[in-house]
């Protein structure tokens, strides 16, 4: 782990470099683009032949889809507990997102003209489960819920198969539990490319969502445009802000809970002004670093992506926690909440030493899929009104459309679009029936 102090003028270059953490680039970029032109001009055929390639796995076209009595199969040999936990999670997933749908408006804009906005459900949703090192079991629904929410009516999952060519059992479970019946042993590019572009197999859908590595990632932000993405979501990553009253041990359980993750581009960071509380951390992460089990195992890679930065105040710890723009923010300080109502650029905070980051991933209500790589200074996370769409609707009369001609004709050639100030002057011509 690396510990930086804003004091030294070394290292405070060192400090401004973690805000430019990017994990795409152009050679990335090239794999990935010549995967999904395959997808397009094959179809199906490239599809099972980048799952035998990359997944390891043979499955042809009409082995993608999962069937109706392996959906059902997973459902009934769930473990009763967790099913229950599912249940439970789904229930706050559901009261927080419910709160999020926006609501149809209409406005009388004078003269017998009105103005509207409608909002509506997107038809066919795409939700993109990973299932690598982790099977995501709680990304099924912070996907499926707010879009069942929102009221989308077509649902469709893609998740990577295991060597037995099929997907994690959990992960099927939670999406028979949750009624989705299109549900596909696809990941990597060629799920993303699939949904879409269309498959003879999977009709392309209008927006695809879900968190997903470089790959997957960047297979996202190059066909955005051809559909709607949710946000170009990298590592995950944890800020924490804490200050003297901290509990180190606290501290270093949670940086290390983001650790976990294992990719090595974790970013996960203690931000102080206490050097003992740093001190402390330190020594705490040593000795949590080795005990258990981990997706990462090794204590180096697990430290590897830890970095401590010292402050010399609070002001300046709070100034660089905005200026990261961490996808998770905890704050443990004195008078947390007063401190966390500080924090302006966060896609999640976290507040007071009760409230991990893990509580809110998986059980709180809130999205777990959310912005990094400082996105969050200009973007939030997956919500309801990403499974929506809003529409303006214009009614003008006779009279009202009058009084506006002149100002529009005014407009349209101050732009050089005659036709457009005729578009309403026909209307009035005595020749025009």
């Amino acid at each position: 782990m690396r510990v930086l102090r804003t004091t030294v003028a070394a290292e405070r270059e060192a400090i401004a470099q973690l805000q430019n953490r990017s994990f795409l680039d152009r050679r990335l970029e090239r794999k990935v683009k010549s995967i999904i032109d395959d997808v397009e001009k094959r179809g199906d055929e490239a599809v099972s032949a980048y799952a035998e390639r990359f997944d390891r796995v043979r499955i042809p076209p009409r082995k993608f889809r999962v069937e109706k009595s392996v959906l059902a199969a997973a459902f009934r040999d769930i473990d009763g507990e967790l099913l229950s936990v599912l249940r439970k999670v789904e229930r706050n997933l559901v009261a927080y997102h419910s709160r999020q749908r926006p609501k149809d408006w209409r406005m009388d804009a004078g003269r017998g003209s009105s103005l509207a906005e409608r909002w509506l459900p997107i038809n066919r949703v795409g939700v993109y489960v990973p299932a690598g090192q982790a099977p995501l079991v709680s990304s099924v629904l912070m996907g499926l819920v707010p879009a069942r929410v929102a009221g989308v009516r077509e649902v469709v999952v893609c998740s990577p198969p295991a060597r037995d060519a099929e997907i994690n059992r959990h992960i099927l479970a939670a999406c028979a539990m949750l009624g989705v019946r299109e549900v596909y042993r696809i990941g990597g590019v060629q799920a993303i490319a699939a949904m879409a572009l269309g498959t003879e197999s999977i009709r392309r859908v209008d927006k695809i969502v879900g968190p997903g590595g470089a790959y997957v990632t960047m297979a996202k932000k190059l066909l955005y445009g051809r559909v709607g993405i949710d946000i170009v979501a990298g590592p995950s990553e944890i800020l924490i802000l804490a200050d003297d009253s901290a509990n180190p041990r606290f501290v270093a359980a949670d940086l290390l809970s983001q650790a976990e993750h294992g990719t090595g581009y974790e970013v996960c960071l203690l931000v102080t002004d206490s050097a003992k509380l740093a001190e402390d951390v330190q020594k705490e992460l040593e000795a949590l670093a080795g005990c258990g089990e981990s997706v990462a195992p090794a204590a180096g890679e697990l430290l590897g992506v830890i970095t401590i930065v010292i402050a010399r105040d609070l002001s300046e710890a709070v100034k660089l926690t905005n200026d990261f723009a961490a996808e998770h923010v905890e704050v443990m300080t004195k008078k947390a909440a007063s401190v966390a109502r500080q924090i302006r650029n966060a896609g999640a905070v976290f507040v007071g030493p009760y409230s991990p980051v893990p509580v809110g991933d998986f059980y709180a209500g809130p999205n777990h899929v959310l912005p990094t790589g400082a996105a969050a200074k200009f973007s939030s996370g997956l919500s309801v009104l990403d499974f929506m769409k809003r529409m303006s609707v214009v009614s003008y009369t006779r009279r009202s459309l009058s009084e506006a001609l002149p100002a529009v004709a005014s407009m349209a050639e101050a732009e050089g679009l005659r036709r457009h100030a005729d578009a309403l002057r026909v209307r009035f011509r005595r020749d025009t029936k």
